[in-house]
């Protein structure tokens, strides 16, 4: 016996009738398109995005009173650009010795004196890193959620498994990938290209969570769906490429993610 209208709750009805109308109207192409969508099974990481610096910049304010936070701006902008250039001239240095460089010209512009003592500590500290408050509370989540997850960035595998470490996190990826297995930097497509080899799904199902707008926009260019962490608020790069999402911290993105695996049922 079939129940009447009556015995069915109103608001459920209107929404399912609202549904029906709305796929009526659409073509058979659209139809298979929304079929064929997709889904999110992955999550690559930016380490950057779960990384606390503090601990550098700590380092530097205590060797250069009154000016570590500039030393530390100028490094981490020479930092990227000397991957840029290095990979665009094709003279490849792991991202260990070229932050060792940055950190000699950003000394240098300052003109700060960079004892090799100073050096060793300022280097020293980024191997003493941690993963920020509440990251791992996040990653816990989203393994919750069936999603595989990975560091996909330029920093060295060393220098990654050292702040994995530091932060009681190993076994939490299922892989972590440095570019130095293709000695070149994002955002060169072959890098980005890492995390597929890895986890072997398509790009459209791995999120990418940048910490940079320039790797934001690179790999949204490359193809993957993107989330930017814009925690300083700086305007988006205007490189053609905008990402999916902009947040300011984990626990947005956590939201969103969510948003977008409740949407693939």
């Amino acid at each position: 016996m079939r129940p009447s209208i009556n015995n069915i709750n109103r608001k459920h009805f209107i929404e399912m009738t609202g549904k029906t109308i709305a796929l009526s109207v659409l073509s058979p192409a659209t139809l298979i398109t929304i079929a064929a969508k997709p889904s999110i099974k992955a999550v690559a990481f930016d380490a950057f995005t779960l990384f606390d610096t503090s601990t550098v910049l700590a380092k530097a304010e205590i060797l250069y009173p009154g000016k570590g936070a500039e030393l530390m701006t100028l490094w981490r902008n020479r930092q990227f650009e000397y991957t840029w250039l290095r990979s665009l001239s094709k003279k490849y240095k792991d991202f260990w010795n070229v932050t060792a460089d940055a950190l000699v010209f950003a000394a240098a512009s300052l003109k700060l004196t960079l004892s090799n003592e100073n050096k060793d500590q300022l280097m020293q500290s980024i191997l003493q890193m941690k993963f920020l408050p509440g990251a791992g509370k996040v990653l816990r989540q989203l393994k919750d959620m069936s999603l595989q997850l990975a560091i996909l960035s330029n920093a060295t595998p060393a220098m990654l498994q050292a702040v994995i470490n530091n932060s009681a996190m190993k076994g939490v990826f299922d892989f972590v990938i440095s570019t130095d297995a293709v000695k070149t930097y994002k955002p060169d497509p072959a890098a980005y290209q890492l995390g597929i080899n890895a986890f072997k799904v398509q790009k459209e199902e791995i999120l990418f969570v940048a910490f940079g707008g320039w790797d934001a926009a690179g790999a949204k260019s490359f193809g993957f769906p993107t989330a930017w962490i814009n925690a300083a608020g700086v305007p988006a790069e205007q490189l053609d490429a905008l990402p999916d999402y902009t947040c300011k911290n984990l626990s947005e993105l956590v939201g969103y993610i969510k948003s977008i695996i409740k949407s693939q049922y």
